[in-house]
């Protein structure tokens, strides 16, 4: 059985059957030439997002706390701290709040989950921003493609965070990723899916092999995007790295004009 590659358009494989949803038999096709996994047309994904957030993502609190720090230190190394910066797929708009918090200007754009910590601060269709992040977002991608050209149109330069396939997957048993029982994990990356990606929109490729990846025209050092996102590293630059002042008191004011 073939599929259409989502990415590049090549042929892809059937290489397993999952059961998503704890009933649903769906099989999952690899791309012969960029190694991006995708399943059968995700029809299910209306009762797989009756909640947004699944009951099995119980990290979403920690997941933001650890990632604020993490963006403000590629924002001081990398980018201009004072434009603005968006959110893609921004669920609850904790991360925008945590970013304001620490003085950046994030928005937050997300068409499916309710904004509770970051009401007021939704992007607008015309706005352009100097970075967006799209924190666990493209695994959920149906069309990818489509996605990061929007993407692009907005910003210059993404920084996303998603696994990044073992090698030799062929199998869900090889992979906790695959997350079938959740029914929202629909497109998996590999390195050279990424590769692809960045010569595909003229971009650079900077990765840590593993989760945290950044698409820009920017030519960076690569060892210095490794130590930033290198948990332990990062701790330290974090104590090193000038603060913001805080927008928490600016944002209650504007808030409460509304």
């Amino acid at each position: 059985m073939k599929k259409k590659c989502k990415i590049c358009g090549g042929n892809s494989s059937k290489i397993f059957e999952s059961i998503v949803l704890k009933k649903i038999p769906v099989s999952y096709f690899k791309c012969n030439f960029c190694d991006f996994v995708q399943t059968d047309e995700p029809f299910w994904l209306n009762e797989a997002y009756s909640s947004a957030i699944t009951n099995q993502d119980i990290g979403l609190i920690s997941r933001n706390i650890n990632f604020s720090p993490l963006v403000s230190k590629l924002i001081h190394f990398f980018f201009n701290s004072e434009v603005k910066f968006l959110d893609y797929g921004g669920g609850y708009g904790m991360f925008v709040r945590l970013m304001r918090d620490r003085g950046f200007d994030f928005k937050r754009f997300d068409t499916y989950c309710e904004n509770i910590f970051a009401k007021g601060f939704d992007c607008s269709d015309e706005e352009k921003f100097g970075l967006i992040t799209a924190i666990e977002v493209f695994e959920h991608l149906v069309n990818p493609m489509e996605i990061i050209r929007e993407m692009l149109e907005k910003s210059d330069n993404i920084f996303f965070t998603t696994e990044l396939q073992p090698k030799n997957f062929n199998n869900e048993n090889d992979w906790w990723y695959v997350m079938p029982e959740t029914g929202q994990h629909v497109s998996l990356f590999s390195l050279k899916t990424l590769q692809y990606l960045a010569k595909t929109f003229n971009l650079n490729l900077y990765t840590n092999g593993s989760s945290y990846h950044l698409l820009t025209t920017k030519k960076i050092n690569p060892f210095l995007f490794k130590l930033i996102t290198n948990k332990y590293i990062g701790l330290i630059l974090d104590k090193l790295c000038k603060r913001q002042p805080s927008l928490l008191s600016s944002d209650y004011l504007k808030i409460s004009q509304i």
